[in-house]
């Protein structure tokens, strides 16, 4: 599994080594849960927010403008999911890592859709790692309602200042278990 996602190299008579990090794709889904299985370094972390920041808010603005009432209506479905779990729990993270992928389908951008499994997984990971803490995060709920209202209402600036203030808050809980 390691040498097909391309973490190590096999050479003959030489052995196997692990490859340079520069090679690796740093976006894996499972790369990136196996960096938040420990303890992720705090410039990946940070990075992995920049990150969403630049695709994130963007992909709402656009999801605003070209959402189907069938968007719609999953994502509603993953807010009550996520509501009702809430997002300590399996169902409750499946649900958000959902919604964030029902975001990004919503802008009929092939490209974008392709990044679902990297910013799902981004979502999920960070969201078990500040989760873990004993401290408990922040409430995105309020966030997350306000960016399906301004998604649903058509709101593309509503929607990327939604998505702003979500990302912010969960960069804001996850460096604070970091530095527990």
């Amino acid at each position: 599994m390691l040498s097909a996602k391309g973490l190590l190299e096999s050479k003959p008579k030489a052995g196997t080594r692990i490859r340079d990090r520069s090679s690796w794709n740093l976006l894996d889904p499972d790369l990136l849960a196996w960096m938040f299985e420990g303890e992720p370094p705090a410039g990946f972390v940070h990075n992995l927010f920049y990150l969403r920041m630049i695709i994130e808010p963007a992909a709402a603005e656009l999801a605003a403008t070209l959402r189907t009432p069938r968007h719609l209506s999953r994502m509603g479905h993953a807010l009550e999911q996520m509501q009702e779990h809430g997002l300590a729990s399996v169902v409750g993270q499946a649900a958000d890592q959902s919604f964030h992928n029902i975001i990004l389908e919503a802008t009929g951008n092939e490209l974008l859709i392709s990044l679902a499994g990297t910013i799902g997984a981004a979502v999920r990971w960070t969201t078990i790692y500040k989760h873990r803490q004993t401290r408990q995060p922040s409430d995105s709920m309020p966030q997350h309602r306000r960016l399906f209202d301004a998604i649903a209402e058509g709101d593309a600036p509503g929607a990327r200042d939604a998505t702003i203030a979500l990302i912010d808050q969960a960069q804001e809980d996850t460096e604070f278990s970091l530095r527990r």
